[in-house]
């Protein structure tokens, strides 16, 4: 069974840092599959919807991010270690969400409506 698992969340005081691990494993993501998958990190607060933050394809380049992440959080990915990182600096109490790890399967999409495959969440709180 496919799985995402993520890590690295917690309670930090504005101006900190975090990085969240996404591993994933499964048969989808055997041998040499995972680096076919688009991975995309996305996060949700409280009474929002789900929101794009960041993207990378499987080449570890094109990295995508939402402008309101631009220049403070990094995604890179290990294909040798199947898992995918989000390293968030300089965080900000509107950076408090769950976040979540995706999957998208030769794809390159932005929109949470074309990941195969997601995580649990890990739970970001940035304190002010």
């Amino acid at each position: 069974q496919e799985q995402l698992v993520e890590s690295g969340g917690g309670l930090v005081q504005a101006g900190g840092s975090l990085r969240l691990s996404c591993a994933a494993s499964g048969r989808a993501f055997s041998g040499r599959t995972f680096s076919s998958y688009t991975m995309g990190w996305f996060r949700q607060a409280p009474g929002q919807e789900r929101e794009f933050v960041s993207s990378i394809t499987w080449s570890g380049g094109s990295p995508h991010y939402t402008d309101s992440v631009q220049g403070r959080f990094t995604i890179s990915r290990d294909n040798a270690k199947n898992t995918v990182y989000l390293q968030m600096n300089s965080l900000k109490p509107e950076d408090t969400a769950i976040y979540y790890c995706a999957a998208d399967f030769l794809g390159g999409s932005l929109n949470v409506d074309d990941y195969d495959f997601w995580g649990q969440g890990t739970q970001v709180t940035v304190s002010s």
